[in-house]
């Protein structure tokens, strides 16, 4: 097992958000969480990366317990986040943001290089020297997942990829992030679309009011039809 949660509860302040949350993820599979605005998905993710360090229960990653460990340590140990608000450096280029983030390798696994990333996203390329605040929504979305990929992580986490994008560029958002799992990519994503999270997931989480409300494979999810039109999320 990759990342596995334990009863994480988490507080802002006085106020707890999170009662008990857990979760797995194994290598090379994509865990998709759902819910509701305001239920603990982002605070779940920021638990994880140490951005809200939990105040109870265990985090995982490939059986290191890295609770509490500041971001930075958390992306060194291989874990690369996509932020919901993607956090891009506005003042900056398209190339020198993904410079920036650039990680060496000490394995012979292919590195991710800025050439790489192009590729994957070829509209990057044709905006090679374009200051990043000037992209549009859909092309700093593809700019941050690119940004998290310099890092070379084993588990790739991404917060509301879909948020305010035009269909199409979900679209081409959801394909590519396809073609990262399809290379072995392991891949936690939370999400409110749910045509997206069930095209890319293996296996569902539900949050309802902090706690989890279900977690299954994506089989599982889809034959409850109480459980799946309760959670009607589109």
């Amino acid at each position: 097992m990759m990342l596995e949660v334990r009863d994480l509860h988490a507080s802002y302040g006085l106020s707890q958000i999170l009662f008990g949350v857990g979760l797995e993820v194994h290598e090379g599979e994509a865990v998709c969480i759902l819910g509701r605005n305001g239920v603990g998905k982002t605070t779940t993710l920021r638990s994880i990366v140490g951005l809200t360090p939990p105040h109870r229960g265990h985090v995982l990653f490939n059986g290191t317990d890295i609770t509490g460990w500041p971001p930075y340590r958390v992306s060194r140990r291989g874990i690369g986040f996509v932020p919901q608000d993607r956090r891009i450096f506005a003042d900056l280029s398209v190339r020198e943001n993904l410079e920036v983030a650039r990680r060496a390798l000490a394995t012979r696994t292919p590195a991710w290089t800025v050439e790489r990333i192009y590729t994957a996203f070829p509209i990057l390329s044709q905006l090679d020297r374009r200051r990043a605040g000037y992209l549009s929504g859909g092309e700093q979305q593809m700019l941050a997942v690119g940004r998290a990929l310099m890092g070379n992580p084993r588990l790739l986490i991404l917060d509301e990829p879909s948020e305010g994008l035009a269909p199409l560029i979900v679209e081409a958002l959801a394909d590519q992030i396809a073609v990262l799992k399809d290379e072995g990519m392991t891949i936690l994503m939370a999400e409110q679309n749910l045509a997206l999270a069930l095209a890319l997931a293996d296996h569902i989480c539900i949050l309802d009011k902090g706690s989890v409300r279900f977690f299954g494979s994506v089989a599982e999810f889809s034959a409850n039809d109480s459980l799946r039109h309760e959670y009607l999320i589109v």
